[in-house]
């Protein structure tokens, strides 16, 4: 069986800058992937060449065995990909089931989309995904009256609502308190969990939080000057001499 991802030597140069060079990865259905490295590393860079958003110089990307290296963000995302963005991307004067509402609508073909998403089948749908996320009390709330943690969780729920097989999540756990860091990956990775697919949905997130990335990975990608510095097992990558020099300076 194909990987649900295969990212084939990937490189992207910015004016002489190395942000991605022969970067090689293929993720199985179902795995848990943490990307980590310092800023500037090329975590970020990889994501947006995934989700078409940056074009690579050199190399392809295969989504279950179809190359989408020519591909627009759109296209990509109609092919099973979904991500969620370290900055929530969200509607802030309508409430929280709207948003659902709406990300679900966007999928969809058609330019007057917002009749189709109040249908009864749309509206149960997004009022389900809420109540995994823990967020059905907030159904009604609007989205600017909500503290950070659970605008964080709205906009993982909302990249969920077209069933992704790769979902990409850029720091989930960034901006939120140490107390509600763990909790929340626990909804979002019993969340993620909940999907329909038979073989589980791939998950890739990048990640500056070392004990985030123990507990939720099962596999870490380190990234160092745009290039793949390890690869495998957590204990193993975060033992590596190299990640401990130049990504997690030695503290686990």
């Amino acid at each position: 069986m194909s990987p649900v991802l295969s990212a084939k030597s990937l490189s992207k140069h910015f004016d002489g800058v190395v942000a991605a060079e022969a970067v090689t990865i293929a993720v199985a259905a179902g795995e848990r992937v943490g990307l980590i490295g310092s800023n500037g590393a090329g975590k970020t860079t990889f994501v947006n060449l995934i989700t078409g958003y940056l074009k690579p110089d050199a190399g392809a990307i295969e989504l279950d065995g179809r190359d989408v290296t020519a591909l627009g963000p759109r296209e990509i995302e109609r092919l099973g990909v979904a991500r969620s963005f370290q900055i929530p991307q969200l509607c802030a004067e309508m409430n929280v089931l709207d948003n659902i509402l709406v990300a679900a609508a966007c999928g969809g073909e058609a330019l007057s989309f917002w009749q189709p998403a109040h249908t009864a089948q749309t509206r149960e749908r997004a009022l389900a995904l809420l109540e995994r996320f823990a967020l059905g009390a907030h159904a009604e709330r609007r989205v600017a009256e909500l503290p950070g943690g659970i605008r964080k969780l709205l906009d993982i729920a909302m990249s969920l609502t077209r069933r992704p097989r790769l979902l990409l999540l850029d720091e989930p756990t960034s901006g939120v308190s140490v107390e509600e860091k763990f909790p929340m990956m626990e909804t979002v990775m019993a969340a993620i969990a909940g999907e329909t697919h038979s073989e589980g949905t791939a998950v890739l997130f990048v990640e500056h939080d070392m004990e985030i990335v123990t507990r939720y990975a099962s596999r870490v990608v380190a990234f160092y000057s745009g290039r793949v510095l390890a690869d495998g097992a957590p204990a193993t990558v975060l033992a590596d001499a190299d990640v401990r020099r130049h990504v997690t300076g030695g503290q686990i």
